[in-house]
C-alpha cells in the first residue's frame, strides 16, 4: 500500500497536521487503523463526496475489496471544529458525509475538481487546500481553553492528571470535560491515554524486545498492567505482539 504525507499549506499549519495521499491496491487485505488523536476528512476516487473519519477510541480493521486512490487532510487535535462547524463528541467513532456538514453544492464542487483531473496529487490536493483557506476565513479561532488544555496534556505525553489539568487552568473538571468533547472529541482523560498508548506504540517501532516495566514507567504509566490493558484496548492485541501501522484510510 502507497501511502504519503506532506506538509500543508503555511497558513493552514496552525491547524492542519498534514495532507496526504495513499493507494491501496484491493483484494480486500486489511490493515489496522490506530487513535491518533486527529481527525481526518477523506475523498476517495470515484467522484464521491468526502467523508469526515471522528476521533477513535479503539483502532479498527479497514479492508480494501477493489483498489482505491485516497486524498485527505489530517487536522491537528482541537482543530478540525473550524471547518466541520459541529461538535466533535457527534463524530467520535463515526463517520460522516461531507456534504451533510459542508452542503452539497460545495461537496460536489471539490470531489469533481479532485477525481476529474489529471493533475499530480499533490496539485490536488492543494484543492483542498483551498477550500480550507476558504472555510477557514468564515470561523473563529476556536477554544483558548482547550488549545491550553491540549498543549498541556501533549507535553506532557498524557501522563498529566485531569484532575492537576484543570487546577492549573482554574477551571471545573466537568467544565473542562465538556469543552474538551465539543472541541476535541474525547474526554482529556482518554486523550491522555492515547497521547501514553502512542508514545508506548512509538518506543516499541524504535526497540521492539523492551524491558516490559521500564517502558510502562517511562510512557507515564503506573505499571506494565496498566500498559496491556491499553494495548489491548486502543491496538486489539498485547504489546508483544503489536505491529505499529499509519492511519491511512477508514
Amino acid at each position: 500500500m502507497f501511502y504519503r504525507e506532506y506538509p500543508p499549506h503555511p497558513a493552514l499549519a496552525a491547524h492542519v497536521d498534514c495532507v496526504w495521499a495513499a493507494r491501496a491496491p484491493g483484494g480486500g487485505a486489511a490493515h489496522r487503523v490506530l487513535p491518533d488523536n486527529c481527525v481526518d476528512i477523506l475523498w476517495q476516487d470515484g467522484a464521491q463526496p468526502g467523508f469526515a473519519v471522528g476521533m477513535m477510541s479503539s483502532s479498527i480493521l479497514v479492508a480494501s475489496e477493489q483498489p482505491v486512490q485516497t486524498l485527505a487532510v489530517r487536522f491537528k487535535p482541537g482543530k478540525a471544529g473550524l471547518f466541520l462547524a459541529t461538535p466533535l463528541n457527534l463524530l467520535t467513532d463515526q463517520r460522516a458525509d461531507i456534504d451533510l456538514l459542508w452542503g452539497r453544492s460545495d461537496a460536489d464542487r471539490l470531489a469533481d475538481a479532485l477525481w476529474s483531473s489529471e493533475a499530480p496529487e499533490r496539485a490536488r490536493l492543494t484543492l483542498i487546500e483551498q477550500e480550507l483557506l476558504r472555510r477557514l476565513c468564515d470561523n473563529a479561532g476556536g477554544s483558548p481553553l482547550v488549545q491550553r488544555a491540549l498543549q498541556a496534556l501533549d507535553h506532557s505525553a498524557g501522563a498529566l492528571r485531569v484532575e492537576d489539568l484543570a487546577a492549573q487552568l482554574r477551571v471545573s473538571r466537568q467544565h473542562l470535560a465538556a469543552q474538551f468533547r465539543d472541541h476535541v472529541g474525547l474526554s482529556p482523560k482518554l486523550y491522555a491515554r492515547i497521547c501514553r498508548f502512542r508514545r508506548a506504540a512509538a518506543a516499541l517501532k524504535a526497540a521492539p524486545a523492551p524491558d516490559w516495566a521500564e517502558l510502562a514507567l517511562a510512557c507515564g504509566y503506573f505499571d506494565q498492567s496498566h500498559l496491556i490493558h491499553d494495548f489491548q484496548e486502543f491496538a486489539g492485541n498485547a504489546p508483544e505482539r503489536f505491529h505499529f501501522s499509519n492511519r491511512p484510510a477508514a
